[in-house]
């Protein structure tokens, strides 16, 4: 049985930071939900590899997702290279998602932009059925971009008021990251380790928010136009779908998610 939601992050803390607070609502709709890390971010000036594996499982038991890989992808190196695109079809093929979500790619990290550009054309690739042929092609209904370091206006944004905190405790588990160095000899400073990193993230989410009337909210990119079945604003109390919704809609023929 696929999954209904598979996030990609080109490191450990970068799903957390661009979508953890939408990986968090999927849970709590009742949403199979899926992460994978394309590195170990052994490039990272702070931590070391097997403490950012820990801090991500730690992060993942957070967010409630059902679980999370690492494809130990080349740090400083994500592009679209031909044995990085089969590592992503194969999770993509054996997962089978309904929806991907990557990172938008417009971003100050060349490695953010890489994995955007590696995923999208991976996800493509998924569903070929003459590529590495003797496995079962996938192809997901949509794929979304959301926001690590910079922003553009975005599709559609997501309220995630309610699990802002379940995202700020995510965003904790990664300590060797966004702990203040604090003169230990082992750790440098760098931009993560500022709170005015945390301000940053905090702020854009905020701003996506006040412009929808919420208090926080995360922006999503889709290439395509969005379809709705009518021109009301919200279906339910809330404007959010649950996946029995989906699939009643689907069963009728209707576009889903309702966003």
């Amino acid at each position: 049985m696929g999954i209904d939601l598979l996030v990609f992050g080109p490191h450990p803390d970068d799903i957390e930071i661009g979508l953890g607070g939408t990986v968090a609502r999927h849970v709590a709709l009742g949403c199979r939900v899926g992460l994978c890390d394309l590195t170990l971010g052994e490039m990272a000036s702070n931590g070391t590899p097997e403490q950012r594996l820990a801090e991500a499982e730690a992060a993942r038991a957070v967010l409630g997702a059902d679980w999370r890989e690492n494809l130990r992808l080349p740090d400083g190196a994500l592009g679209p290279e031909p044995e990085q695109i089969r590592a992503v079809v194969a999770l993509v093929r054996r997962s089978q998602p309904r929806v991907i979500a990557a990172p938008y790619d417009r971003d100050r990290h060349p490695d953010h932009e890489g994995a955007s550009r590696l995923l999208t054309r991976a996800t493509f690739a998924a569903g070929l059925r003459r590529y590495a042929p003797g496995v079962e092609p996938w192809r997901p209904d949509w794929m979304c971009y959301y926001f690590i370091n910079d922003a553009d206006e975005p599709s559609f944004v997501v309220d995630v008021s309610r699990y802002y905190d379940v995202k700020r405790r995510a965003l904790a588990c990664h300590a060797s990251q966004f702990a203040a160095a604090a003169g230990e000899r082992e750790r440098v400073t760098t931009r993560l380790t500022s709170s005015r990193f945390r301000q940053l993230v905090e702020s854009r989410d905020a701003l996506f928010g006040a412009a929808a009337g919420v208090a926080f909210a995360e922006g999503v990119i889709v290439r395509e136009p969005i379809v709705r079945p009518d021109l009301f604003k919200q279906r339910d109390g809330d404007g959010a779908a649950g996946p029995g919704e989906w699939d009643a809609l689907s069963a009728t023929g209707d576009e889903w998610p309702p966003w």
